[in-house]
């Protein structure tokens, strides 16, 4: 394949022309001067106690490994992952695979790329030994109404990336450096850009993990802006480390997520316990009372002693993010029982939540279906983003300086509904406590 330009479409006769190279063209030794998505970044320290980043390189046709062993320091700050970066280097071999050995890397503004050069493909699915069922591969597909949206691919790197941003405006010192010592370990700086967020219920797709922690953050950075009493870095590290344990408590390939050995005999929350106390231990002067609070948020967050925490909520931060999460898992699980159901307005009785969920059109002016308001989520972020094939939109005025634009929810919308009698459990392996009062957190 020939490769083609990568230049803005109003480029200055004196600016640079880059050729791009697809991954897939890559070969063994072959100096490298293109553009790529960087899908991951991570330190790592080699035996020899010398410091690198493990980085991943991607574009429409694939992905590559690649290292950076000179000027980490230089270099590491300079790009996170989600962004376009420009990347000077070459190409060697390691364990039969093309490597990228990587001599300089400048991050590139997107605006004026087409975004879909740069979309990396997810990997083929690993082929399983029994023999695909004829029945199963018989059934007709359930045809989507015209009315409702599919969910919008997530992108988990660019979430990874996004949640990196908010843990840089932590304000203390210690909780920044234990959140980003989660985010620099090598495992979860793999896993949590492609991990789903459960085996079902809630974000339960690839990327669906980072993209619930990004919402959950979000919706605290909300919440602690309205009721100014909150400690905002608490109900951050709560709301970036409630889950975080499902990148080694949950396996994910092939399209199927399954547990962990691991996973079942100790569980999320409890190894997230033991992983805080490891982190904090080896920063310097962390107090033994904020690592507590800490740890409270984790062991908390699923609100009762029922539902697997082994403390309910004793603080509003701890509080919080039991109620976030809680609202944000519930309305994802909603979704997706909206846009799998047939029905036009109402869903059949939904056994996970003992009754019918309205799906119609609002009967307002907007008059708009709530899993209409899903797929164009993407679109408004496009279109804010001025990509390709964006809407004009009316001019608004500039906002002001001080800081991002923020509307607020209601107390009730936080706290979710009124929780009706529970349900009959069901077994923990298909609907992970499916207990209407507790929020769907897989």
């Amino acid at each position: 394949m020939t490769p083609t330009d990568v230049h803005s479409s109003d480029a200055a006769p004196g600016d640079e022309v880059v050729r791009k190279v697809y991954v897939r063209d890559l070969r063994d030794k072959q100096p490298v001067h293109t553009v790529f998505k960087a899908t991951r970044k991570t330190r790592a320290t080699a035996r020899s106690g010398k410091v690198f980043l493990v980085v991943g390189l991607g574009d429409r046709t694939g992905e590559v490994d690649a290292r950076v062993f000179d000027r980490v320091d230089a270099i590491e700050p300079a790009f996170q992952a989600g962004d376009l970066v420009l990347v000077r280097g070459h190409v060697t071999q390691f364990q039969g695979k093309p490597q990228i050995l990587i001599e300089q890397v400048d991050r590139l503004d997107p605006e004026p790329i087409d975004p879909a050069e740069f979309e990396v493909p997810p990997p083929p699915p690993v082929p399983t030994p029994s023999a695909p069922s004829t029945q199963a591969s018989a059934a007709p597909t359930q045809p989507r109404p015209a009315h409702e949206a599919p969910r919008p691919a997530a992108d988990g790197a660019r979430a990874v990336a996004q949640i990196r941003e908010l843990v840089e405006r932590v304000g203390d010192a210690h909780v920044k450096a234990l959140l980003l010592a989660f985010l620099d370990d090598p495992v979860v700086a793999e896993r949590l850009p492609a991990a789903p967020a459960a085996k079902g219920i809630h974000h339960a797709h690839r990327g669906g993990l980072a993209e619930h922690i990004l919402s959950v953050m979000r919706l605290g950075q909300r919440v602690a802006d309205h009721y100014p009493m909150l400690d905002r870095d608490l109900v951050t590290a709560g709301a970036l480390l409630h889950d975080i344990g499902k990148v080694q408590e949950l396996a994910w390939d092939g399209g199927s997520t399954r547990y962990t050995d691991e996973g079942r005999l100790v569980g999320h929350i409890v190894m997230t316990a033991q992983a805080i106390r490891e982190k904090a231990g080896r920063i310097p002067g962390f107090p033994p009372l904020l690592e507590a609070h800490i740890t409270h948020g984790v062991l908390a967050h699923h609100g009762q002693l029922e539902f697997g925490s082994p403390k309910p909520p004793m603080t509003l931060e701890a509080y919080v993010v039991h109620a976030i999460d809680s609202l944000d898992s519930r309305i994802d699980s909603w979704l997706d029982l909206m846009a799998r159901d047939p029905g036009e307005t109402w869903t059949e009785q939904t056994k996970l939540y003992e009754r019918h969920l309205w799906k119609g059109p609002a009967p307002t002016a907007r008059g708009r279906a709530p899993v209409e308001g899903r797929g164009r989520r993407a679109e408004k972020r496009k279109r804010q983003r001025g990509g390709p094939g964006a809407a004009p939109t009316p001019a608004v005025p500039a906002p002001a300086p001080a800081g991002p634009r923020m509307s607020f929810k209601p107390l009730e919308a936080l706290t979710g509904e009124t929780p009706p009698a529970p349900a009959e459990p069901a077994s923990a392996e298909s609907t992970e406590t499916p207990v209407s009062e507790r929020p769907p957190d897989g």
